[in-house]
């Protein structure tokens, strides 16, 4: 009988992707918003695990980073204390919001802003780092590399399935790193919470093979979450695909910490041509 292989792709978006000029639109001025360098050769990695492991993947799951342009986490939320505008890369904590350095740009969101910067900060996972407006809903960016989507169409063809696609972000009060919930849940909106369904899918797998942009944030967060809501016994089942995610410029030493701590934790790591022939030799079970 036929193993449940799941494919889990984490974020493989045109913005967090470094495309070589072939790969970019024509006649529009689109560019990749966020790109992690490694990103396009991951996700063709991607590509060709999905094209030539296709009959021996019986699921795929893919996660959107999907954001309005007004977002917690995007300059367009900040101002700094002459009234200018907050830069990418500026981490802002809730002693700066405290101190009058940072504030929103709406002053009836200070309250709700500050809140949220006490009880992330108090989770101890992050402090808000305020990124480039990036996978903004409708965009060029927020849509699937290329080839990773064609891979897509075609083992959808083959498997007579579909990719259970997974949106996160959506909500522009909260950071959403990870597909199974986010860094501070919204009690008013059930797609901040845990997300149940998608956790079931991967506990019942047999082999949960993980790729996807960051390997430092969104692959980090939603691995982290997987495993700490997975049985011991379970966690061999996952697999980190470290050819096909790569970090955001100057967290390569937090990727390589997350890889290291999955590790001991009993999660696999294996390079896209190690786990290919395993999914092949699957189809003919």
């Amino acid at each position: 009988m036929k193993h449940d292989f799941h494919l889990l792709v984490i974020d493989p978006q045109n913005d967090f992707c470094d495309l070589p000029a072939d790969y970019l639109p024509p006649r529009q001025a689109a560019r990749p918003a966020l790109p992690v360098p490694g990103a396009h050769a991951d996700m063709r990695n991607v590509a060709d695990l999905v094209l030539r492991g296709a009959a021996g993947l019986t699921a795929i799951s893919a996660t959107l980073d999907s954001h309005h342009r007004l977002d917690i986490a995007h300059p367009t939320f900040w101002i700094d204390a002459d009234g200018e505008a907050v830069t990418a890369f500026t981490e802002i904590t809730a002693a700066d919001v405290r101190a009058g350095r940072y504030r929103p740009r709406e002053a009836l969101a200070l309250a709700r802003g500050l809140a949220y910067l006490d009880t992330l900060e108090a989770a101890g996972r992050y402090q808000l780092m305020v990124w480039p407006v990036h996978c903004e809903m409708g965009s060029w960016g927020h849509q699937v590399h290329e080839d990773v989507q064609a891979a897509f169409g075609g083992w959808e063809r083959r498997a007579r399935a579909r990719v259970n696609t997974v949106t996160k972000g959506t909500n522009p009060w909260t950071e959403h790193y990870s597909a199974i919930q986010a860094e501070v849940p919204d009690a008013e909106d059930a797609s901040t919470q845990r997300n149940g369904a998608l956790l079931s899918l991967l506990a019942a797998s047999d082999r949960v093979f993980i790729a996807g942009e960051a390997g430092s944030h969104c692959v980090k967060a939603t691995t982290e979450h997987v495993v700490a809501n997975l049985d011991p016994a379970q966690r061999a089942r996952l697999v980190l695909l470290t050819d096909c995610m790569s970090p955001v410029t100057g967290y390569a030493c937090q990727h390589q910490a997350f890889l290291d701590q999955m590790a001991s934790q009993g999660v696999q790591h294996a390079r896209a041509a190690d786990v290919l022939p395993e999914i092949v030799a699957n189809a003919r079970r």
